[in-house]
Order: structure tokens, then C-alpha cells, then sequence
């Protein structure tokens, strides 16, 4: 079932939606495929953060490092 969502638009959002829809692409449609792109932008950003914070870790990259010479020692040539 959806849920029906009511906001009051600054200029700046009332400006963003006219561009959204100048195509004639319904507001309903237009909101809904805004909030997925944000959705998506926001948790590549937290992924990239967290990735950061590990790559910064030293405990993280020490255990990587012994990782990748345990399993050189495995190959086969």
C-alpha cells in the first residue's frame, strides 16, 4: 500500500521539481525517482566513508597484509 507524503516546497525545491517535470513527467513519478537517486548517492557515500575509515585503520591493514601473504604462499606457480 503507499503512503502518501505531503511537503510545503521552498523556492529552491519549487524550482527543482519545475525543472523534474518541465518534461511533463508527473510529480508523484518525479519525487519518487529524486528520493531513490538520493537514496543511492547517500549510501555510496556512507559505503565510501566506512571504506575510508578501514583503508585508515592500522589493525585493518595489517590483517589485510597478512591476508594477501597467507595466500601467496597457497599459489600454485
Amino acid at each position: 500500500m503507499a503512503a502518501t507524503i505531503t511537503f510545503r516546497p521552498d523556492d529552491d525545491a519549487r524550482r527543482a521539481l519545475e525543472e523534474l517535470t518541465a518534461d511533463g513527467t508527473p510529480v508523484s513519478a518525479a519525487v519518487r525517482s529524486a528520493l531513490i537517486e538520493a537514496a543511492a548517492r547517500h549510501q555510496k557515500a556512507r559505503l565510501r566513508a566506512e571504506a575510508g575509515t578501514l583503508a585508515a585503520d592500522p589493525d585493518d591493514r595489517a590483517e589485510a597484509a597478512q591476508v594477501l601473504r597467507d595466500m601467496e604462499s597457497l599459489r600454485a606457480w
